[in-house]
């Protein structure tokens, strides 16, 4: 579950944090326009805040003055959900700060929308089960539900059955986020299903076992080739991060691509080198960011 604190003003706060996909397929095309898919999700830690305190309407504010806070946005339609379900009335104000970038293939709207299932659970008094909490993350979008079984899971059906996934030892990444964001929907439409999709159990033996070399060999991810058609920017970054790092990939339908590094020093390192080669590019960020490791019980 996302970590929560109370404030003494009243207020909740949850943290929201990003995923990066190891792997990535697709197994078929649905009725839905969906496509039932399976892939290997871990929450790292550039993150975003959510804030939530008692107000008499439902309201979202944000730090990011470009990020639309009516009804479509994930935030808000993750409380009136709760609120749906709960049989309650959908008063809060929320306050969202920004810092995961927004149509990267991270997942911030998702990861925003179950925080703000955990801190509206809790301002609200409602006690709800995670089974509970699952359901309704599941009519909010794909990806929310991963975002109650942090820090890892495979992911499978359209991204809403969690399998949560032990991670052999944490590991350490770093995020190249262009400008340009990518369209999930448009990535997905031009997608291709294999007729034989290859097969995750290789990855997650890896993952558990925490053999960084094995899991940067079975990196895979079935949208970088549309993602990269849509946007070639995330080729030629895709390229000039091959150069300096062996094990690499883009993030769910992009436009983020990391590179899995063997230790924070070495993380730095690559950081370093990667900010110098794009120096005249200051739109594109870097970001050294750490695996979550499983919260002791």
């Amino acid at each position: 579950m996302p970590r929560t604190a109370d404030r003494a003003d009243g207020a909740i706060v949850a943290i929201a944090p990003a995923k990066v996909n190891l792997f990535l397929e697709l197994l078929a095309r649905r009725p839905d326009g969906f496509h039932t898919l399976e892939t290997l999700m871990v929450a790292v830690s550039l993150a975003d805040r959510i804030t939530a305190m008692p107000a008499d309407e439902l309201m979202l504010t944000c730090d990011d003055p470009t990020l639309p806070t009516g009804a479509d946005n994930l935030v808000v339609r993750a409380a009136t959900a709760l609120a749906r379900s709960a049989g309650v009335e959908p008063r809060a104000r929320l306050h969202l700060e920004k810092r995961i970038p927004a149509a990267a293939g991270l997942a911030g709207g998702s990861s925003d929308a179950a925080a703000t299932l955990v801190a509206l659970d809790r301002l609200w008094n409602l006690g709800l089960s995670r089974d509970r909490l699952r359901d309704i993350a599941a009519t909010v979008g794909s990806d929310v539900a991963f975002f109650l079984e942090p820090p890892a899971a495979w992911c499978t059906g359209r991204g809403e059955m969690v399998e949560p996934a032990k991670p052999g030892g944490r590991l350490h990444f770093v995020l190249v986020c262009p400008a340009e964001g990518i369209s999930t929907a448009e990535v997905y439409r031009q997608c291709a299903v294999p007729a034989a999709p290859r097969s995750g159990d290789a990855v997650r033996a890896a993952f558990a076992s925490g053999d960084i070399d094995a899991i940067g060999k079975e990196l895979f991810n079935r949208l970088q080739e549309p993602a990269e058609r849509i946007c070639p920017r995330v080729g030629e970054l895709r390229e000039r991060l091959a150069r300096l790092a062996p094990a690499s990939l883009m993030s769910g339908s992009g436009s983020t691509l990391f590179a899995l590094c063997r230790d924070h020093r070495s993380a730095v390192g690559l950081a370093g080198r990667l900010r110098a080669d794009l120096s005249a590019e200051p739109r594109v960020r870097v970001f050294v960011v750490r695996s979550l490791i499983p919260e002791r019980t």
